[in-house]
């Protein structure tokens, strides 16, 4: 199984923040749930201590997300986006498309799956709209198919996403 994991695309930002994130984990949360487990334990018998079970729960949860990270990070392919060729649409650029059945202009950032935020505009590149626009152009029309069946997006713009 070793070999054939996944490569988890990211952009820096996405790296940085994962980064930041294991740092946390490591440094901060891991002393502040030893210090709950502690405290919790001077409480006496632990067969009937709630504190001490959700301590030991959250210092679980804790060290799988470390784990999670630890293994996104060692199979990352980061995008310099810099070098993103602008000609196509690919992961770490910024489009800019038009939904052709409601007349609406719309902005994303392509980014690797990990990253994916539609709240704050980043798409996938494995979503289906982030499927769809991969590979295209300036000027071109994808068709995107969704519950409510086919939706044509026109690529307006491809821009450098920093």
């Amino acid at each position: 199984m070793e070999g054939n994991e996944k490569k988890t695309i990211l952009t820096y930002e996405g790296l940085k923040k994962l980064e930041d994130e294991r740092e946390e984990l490591i440094v901060v949360k891991r002393k502040e749930i030893a210090k709950k487990i502690q405290e919790a334990r001077e409480q006496g018998d632990l067969s009937e201590n709630a504190e001490y079970d959700a301590a030991k729960d959250e210092q679980r949860d804790i060290e799988a997300r470390i784990i999670e990270i630890e293994k996104i990070l060692k199979n990352a392919e980061v995008i310099d986006e810099d070098e993103v060729d602008l000609n196509k649409i690919n992961i770490g650029c910024k489009v800019k498309i038009l939904d052709c059945e409601y007349n609406e202009e719309l902005s994303y950032k392509i980014v690797g799956s990990t990253e994916a935020n539609s709240l704050m505009g980043k798409i996938s590149n494995e979503s289906p709209v982030g499927k769809a626009l991969i590979g295209a152009g300036v000027g071109d029309t994808v068709s995107v198919e969704t519950q409510n069946g086919q939706i044509q997006y026109k690529v307006l713009e491809i821009a450098r996403s920093n």
